[in-house]
């Protein structure tokens, strides 16, 4: 089969100064406004790290600046989930990944869950 290029959608590129996303600001804003909006209990601690926990309890995401354990694998973003069904798994993000992409990934997981 071949499609014609006027039957293709065309290609979107922003232009670099809307690419500011693409590296870390390290701030954690993107992901909280999104776990706020899905009503997932969040919690900060004295020592500026925040953990949060779906409505059913079944997955966690800590953003962890401050959580030496963290930087020594040099990670900030932790996501655990314990399915139903099956074992549980994680994903932990380092230091210099966007929290836009950690909002991207946070909204897959919850697309299809009740979570």
């Amino acid at each position: 089969m071949n499609a014609s290029g006027t039957l293709l959608p065309a290609a979107v590129r922003p232009a670099a100064e809307d690419r500011h996303w693409l590296s870390s600001d390290h701030c954690a804003t993107p992901v909280l406004e999104l776990l706020h909006a899905l009503d997932w209990t969040v919690v900060d601690t004295p020592e500026a790290n925040i953990h949060a926990t779906s409505p059913d309890g079944r997955a966690y995401i800590g953003w962890l600046p401050e959580d030496p354990a963290a930087w020594t694998r040099d990670i900030v973003w932790r996501v655990q989930v314990q399915p139903t069904e099956g074992d549980a798994w994680g994903q932990e993000f380092g230091t210099h990944t966007p929290a836009e992409a950690v909002a991207g990934f946070v909204a897959a997981l919850v697309a299809h869950s009740p979570c």
